[in-house]
């Protein structure tokens, strides 16, 4: 009788070449490599066969694709997951198949190359050696946290073990990824090599562990703890290699943590914990702990919440903005910079690094000089934190050049306006460029100001929109751009595809006052400044919001961004909305007072000193001075949060934004919009479109017509439907 043919892996491919078994991992129809049941279910009969085989002496394990090892689990199983026991069900088999592999008797090289995240590090942890590329697309790292949980194959217990406890907790806790030299700094990898000859060295290496020639690594789940370190290793020594030191360190990393949290993202203290058991009970208790903890983070509101952020960001990817699959962006290979300031010189930076040519026009040679020294700064920066090399920050300075004239913008593809936030010098420098250049696109920076204003300058308004960036743009991901009915659509392709280059998370708008973000900040900044005239007190305030789930209070963020600034943007939304948007008066008086912000030395708060403390000569300059009155800061967080919820949702009905995914990337990527609630439209959907509209009804009583409902939330509240289907 015949026996059946054993069947045929579908996401490996194995080669064996003089004893060593090549295993190229390589999910079919992918771009990348993730890890899914399918893909498990696979890996463990490979890795019995291979063992049986007396032909193989070692395994190499290297991905199929062109970049990319494994960039972890598959996040859409993740989200299809409807239980807690279903989650740990999915773990416990990772931490089986992973042990499985650790524990052969062949040695197991890890050719890594590109991203090896979560599982995929899990999957090169369980190996007995491991090389990685010195290519900059190669990160490893435990990113889990971003998503709301935590490792789930075995990356609390092994991590530790190989690196030490406070070099893992700075990476698993924070979700980090390392460049490969970095890595082998850690001990997280054994070697670096360049590309070509990955897999040369991992044959190689395979062979020598095979034959005694190298020493051949303890499992590292067993492995005698290793100690590297932020601090020096004797003292790192005396706190990971005694019960006593691991207590303290494990006890001070948690109040770290909860100051940062806040309480909100339950992950990172969950991995904590899973840590701190493998050591105080073992590694297989460790592991169960793991798993259990990873199944019920995942079904958890503020998971979700991530994952639909990462989903939304995913598909913001493939987006060219525009709704014609037919129009194609322009190619760009230099782009030009008007102003140098701290926005230009910024934008000049991240276009370098994206390897576009990008020159800068300045007033005079010496705000030119000081335009080019701040982009170098920035890689120098980079230089000295060893995510650059010097070879790669010249070759970048080399597409970085100066001018105080037009000369060179004529070969401009693209031309971003930073100047000062004017209208007629933003519609003068259409004109100029327009004069040298016929056919490039004109972008401007403006952060108010409607795009359709600035291009009735324009003899070609098809060719003119809006990028807004903001700062720092090194930093912040996301980029705005703003469209008017005659923009082009292969301009707005092009903008966006320059973007996407630079780094940037990149949405489209439509034209309008302030746009979205700026839109949806102003009556968020002018009701925290309504609550100070009503004698709250500063602190206490920005304490509210970022209770509430904000990186920083309103107060302190109007110090950083400018009180000047915020008392122009509100002159330019109360022309355009009236009272609804005006800012509070005060704010004009404290800036002819000199009170500017952070800029000025001179805000609601002290700078200069050792500390920043709130000035109480601020309070001279508002009603009630300095006796200020007690108000309940979740009442506070309510006001001030909602008004940005329901001027989200006024801009979608507006046509302002094409979706509510836009809408809550934008608010979260752009303002900070706290990410575990899911932008303005996702906590809309979460507390209820009923209940949210009740809660703006019930404002609007108290407080009058600027908290009036949105039309849209009025339709949507009044038939319980939801913003996202």
């Amino acid at each position: 009788m015949n026996q059946p043919a054993e069947k045929l892996p579908q996401n490996f491919r194995v080669e064996i070449e003089d004893g060593v078994a090549v295993v190229f991992i390589d999910v079919p129809g992918e771009s990348v490599n993730t890890i899914n049941p399918a893909l498990g279910e696979e890996l463990t009969p490979l890795v019995e066969s291979l063992d049986r085989d007396p032909a193989v002496k070692a395994i190499v394990f290297a991905s199929g694709k062109k970049d990319g090892f494994v960039a972890g689990a598959d996040v859409a199983m993740l989200q299809r997951v409807r239980s807690a026991a279903e989650a740990e069900s999915l773990a416990r088999a990772g931490q089986r198949g992973f042990d499985r592999l650790e524990r052969l008797q062949k040695p197991v090289v890890a050719a890594i190359h590109g991203a090896c995240l979560g599982g995929g590090l899990e999957w090169a942890l369980a190996c007995h050696w491991r090389i990685a590329t010195d290519d900059r697309k190669t990160v490893l790292g435990q990113p889990e946290v971003q998503l709301g949980v935590i490792p789930g194959a075995g990356g609390t217990q092994r991590l530790p073990r190989l690196i030490g406890i406070a070099q893992a907790l700075d990476i698993i806790l924070a979700g980090k990824s390392v460049k490969a030299r970095k890595a082998l700094k850690l001990g997280l990898v054994d070697e670096v090599v360049p590309p070509p000859v990955l897999l040369q060295v991992a044959r190689q290496r395979a062979a020598e562990l095979a034959s005694g020639k190298l020493r051949r690594e303890v499992p590292a789940g067993l492995k005698k703890l290793k100690v590297h370190g932020l601090v020096a290793a004797a003292t790192q020594a005396v706190l990971e290699e005694n019960a006593v030191g691991r207590s303290l360190l494990f006890r001070e990393a948690r109040k770290k943590l909860l100051r940062k949290t806040r309480g909100h993202y339950p992950a990172p203290e969950k991995a904590l914990q899973a840590v701190q058991q493998g050591y105080e009970r073992g590694f297989e208790k460790g592991l169960l702990l793991e798993a259990r903890l990873f199944g019920e983070l995942a079904v958890s509101d503020v998971a979700r919440r991530l994952m639909e952020i990462f989903f939304a960001t995913t598909a913001l990817k493939k987006d060219s903005g525009v709704a014609d699959p037919s129009v194609k962006a322009r190619p760009v290979r230099r782009i030009g910079v008007l102003g140098g300031g701290l926005m230009g010189s910024g934008i000049a930076y991240v276009s370098a690094n994206a390897g576009i040519a990008a020159r800068i026009r300045e007033k005079d040679a010496s705000s030119a000089a000081r335009a080019f020294g701040a982009v170098k700064a920035g890689f120098d920066e980079r230089v000295k934190r060893k995510s650059l090399t010097r070879v790669e920050r010249d070759q970048a300075m080399r597409l970085v050049t100066t001018a105080t004239d037009w000369s060179g913008f004529e070969g401009v593809d693209l031309l971003v306006e930073a100047v000062f936030e004017d209208l007629s010098l933003k519609q003068e420098m259409v004109r100029a460029f327009e004069a040298v250049n016929a056919g490039g696109i004109f972008a401007t920076n403006t952060s108010s100001i409607p795009i359709g204003k600035i291009a009735a300058a324009a003899k070609r308004p098809e060719l003119v929109l809006g990028m807004h960036y903001f700062s720092p743009v090194p930093k912040m991901p996301l980029l705005e751009i703003i469209v008017t009915s005659k923009t082009a659509p292969e301009a707005v392709a092009t903008a966006v595809a320059v973007g996407k280059r630079q780094g940037k998370t990149v949405i489209v708008v439509n034209d309008g006052p302030g746009f979205y973000t700026s839109r949806i900040l102003s009556p968020y900044m002018n009701e925290a400044a309504r609550l100070l005239i009503e004698g709250a007190d500063i602190a206490e305030l920005d304490r509210a919001l970022v209770e509430w789930g904000f990186p920083v209070g309103p107060i302190t963020l109007l110090d950083e961004v400018g009180i000047d600034v915020g008392d122009k943007v509100g002159k330019v939304m109360t022309e355009a909305f009236g009272e609804r948007l005006r800012a509070p008066g005060e704010l004009h008086k404290l800036v002819e007072a000199g009170r500017l912000g952070r800029k000025s030395k001179k805000g609601f708060y002290t700078y200069g000193g050792k500390k920043k403390e709130v000035d109480p000569t601020m309070y001279d300059l508002l009603p009630g001075g300095r006796n200020r009155k007690r108000f309940d800061r979740a009442a506070m967080a309510e006001r001030v949060a909602l008004q940005m919820v329901n001027e989200a949702i006024l801009c979608l009905g507006e046509g302002i934004l094409r979706s509510a995914r836009d809408g809550d990337i934008g608010a979260i990527f752009g303002l900070g919009f706290p990410p575990f609630r899911g932008g303005p439209f996702r906590h809309a959907d979460a507390v209820g479109t009923r209940a949210l509209l009740e809660a703006m009804r019930r404002l609007e009583a108290q407080h009058g017509a600027r908290f009036a409902p949105a039309p849209l939330l009025v339709e949507k509240g009044q038939a319980g439907s939801n913003f996202h289907g």
